[in-house]
């Protein structure tokens, strides 16, 4: 059997990526929507909390909900190739979605790729006061980030809605404990002494390559 008849059964039994059962998650709402109007939809929503997927993921994914009878489209407006297609979920669909959004097995821990903490992680090569104005632009960042939050719970008020509010609300507060531990990363880069003679980044000499494992060891246990 050849990859893709194996991923045809696969999806065939509903094992679909999560950014399959993602889009049609979205599609499970009232109403039908354009693959763009997913997308805007997924950047106020999913991004905060989840992943937004690109438009091309999400026309792709729309195309295998299709071929699967989870998702319909219909052309709205006049025949050819720039007419706009609307997907709604279908009966098939909204069973499956229930029956995975229900599973009982591990939804497996969250992934935290913090690329400031990575910049941090490799202060000791890195200018003092730019890794402080990195941390300074993280800050107002995450303030942006908390307001648009905010603006997507406001316009989600409607009643079919009340579960994505609870995620909303979850991000509202993960923004800010983040708001939180970047005003504490701040307060600890200024406890830390002045960089040692040799500037950073500075290469180290022969002396201090050449050398074993010993009193500079990486801090790690064994």
């Amino acid at each position: 059997m050849t990859s893709s008849q194996t991923s045809k059964k696969q999806e065939a039994r509903g094992e679909l990526p999560p950014t399959a059962w993602a889009v049609l998650g979205l599609l499970s709402f009232p109403g039908e929507r354009t693959g763009y109007e997913l997308k805007k939809w997924a950047d106020s929503s999913l991004r905060f909390f989840y992943w937004a997927p690109a438009i091309s993921q999400i026309y792709a994914e729309l195309r295998r909900l299709e071929e699967l009878g989870y998702a319909a489209s219909t052309r709205s407006g006049p025949e050819g190739v720039r007419a706009k297609r609307r997907y709604a979920i279908t009966a098939a669909g909204r069973a499956a979605l229930a029956g995975w959004a229900s599973d009982t097995a591990e939804a497996g821990p969250p992934v935290l790729k913090h690329g400031l903490l990575l910049r941090v992680w490799l202060g000791h090569l890195a200018e003092p006061e730019r890794l402080r104005a990195l941390v300074m632009e993280h800050l107002e960042r995450t303030r942006g980030e908390l307001d648009s939050v905010r603006a997507a719970l406001a316009a989600a008020d409607e009643p079919d809605w009340a579960f994505p509010r609870l995620a909303l609300r979850w991000s509202e507060r993960q923004h800010l404990a983040e708001l939180e531990l970047t005003g504490a990363l701040l307060a600890d880069l200024a406890q830390l002494p002045a960089p040692v003679a040799g500037g950073p980044g500075s290469h180290p000499g022969p002396e201090v390559e050449g050398r074993g494992q010993g009193a500079g060891d990486a801090p790690t246990a064994g």
